[in-house]
């Protein structure tokens, strides 16, 4: 379950940013999954809270945003979400594209400090 170094990798940077705003407590962490980063939400959640005791974040919560898949279609020369992940086409001409803009995502949004 590589969801437990996520959260720890997640634990490491909301701390350092705690650190760096000079102490609080830390109330929710947000992070954005894509679709196509390979990561369970509800386990990374799950993980996050094994992850945070004993630490200055402790008793904090974590919000995962789930972000879509974006396909830039080359005919359109836009980008749209595809109807699912496992027909990688333009929803509006239905050209295939592999040119995936957005649904790979895995970043701390924000960490609200109190």
């Amino acid at each position: 379950m590589h969801e437990l170094s996520i959260a720890r990798n997640v634990v490491e940077i909301a701390t350092e940013a705690l650190r760096d705003a000079g102490g609080g407590t830390v109330s929710v962490v947000r992070v954005r999954v894509g679709v196509l980063a390979g990561v369970a939400p509800e386990a990374l959640t799950f993980c996050y809270e094994i992850a945070i005791r004993g630490t200055p974040l402790e008793g904090s919560q974590l919000l995962v945003e789930v972000a879509p898949v974006v396909l830039h279609c080359p005919t359109c020369d836009r980008d749209a979400q595809p109807p699912d992940i496992c027909h990688l086409e333009c929803p509006v001409c239905g050209t295939a594209t592999a040119d995936v803009r957005g649904g790979r995502e895995l970043e701390v949004e924000s960490i609200e400090v109190i």
